[in-house]
């Protein structure tokens, strides 16, 4: 059996349901595409800034004895309904897939909602006249609570800027 994939049948990125077909917006593939435009460098600058805010990182120096994982930037244009642009989204991301099952880690889980469980809250929610609330966190995934110690290189064509005086003459 031959997947769609290996057929070359891949799921389009432009929307072709709307009345005037949208622009397609070339998404940058690397970090330094990305920093050329000011609207992804602002969303690549809000992205870093959320994660240094989060604590989601302490430097520490290299070992040889740790399985050192990369990091990618992913980009995405944010759609509104109507097809006009929502937002530039930038998101740094752990290369995961170069950690060892067992090894590196023990057991994976991804708290997401099923269908069928929306489906349930919303016939009771109707049942019993109860008004729903619909909201949005942003950088949840930052939330969470890793238990394993992983190490990550640093992102790449982002620098460190000084704010104090450390040079020695």
């Amino acid at each position: 059996m031959r997947t769609r994939a290996q057929n070359n049948i891949f799921k389009p990125k432009i929307f072709t349901a709307t009345k005037y077909p949208l622009p397609v917006i070339d998404e940058p593939r690397t970090i330094t595409e990305a920093l050329r435009s000011p609207h992804w460098r602002a969303s690549v600058s809000e992205e870093y800034n959320a994660l240094v805010r989060n604590g989601t990182w302490v430097l520490v120096p290299a070992s040889e004895a740790q399985n050192v994982v990369g990091c990618m930037w992913i980009f995405r244009t944010k759609r509104k309904c109507d097809g006009s642009i929502d937002r530039y989204k930038s998101r740094l991301v752990a290369k995961g897939y170069s950690q060892c099952p067992g090894v590196d880690f023990h057991e994976t889980f991804s708290p997401v909602i099923k269908h069928p469980t929306i489906k349930v809250v919303l016939t009771v929610a109707l049942s019993h006249g109860w008004s729903l609330h619909q909201m949005d966190v942003n950088n949840a995934f930052l939330q969470g609570h890793l238990d394993e110690t992983v190490y990550m290189k640093q992102p790449p064509a982002l620098f460190i800027r000084i704010t104090h005086l450390i040079f020695a003459n």
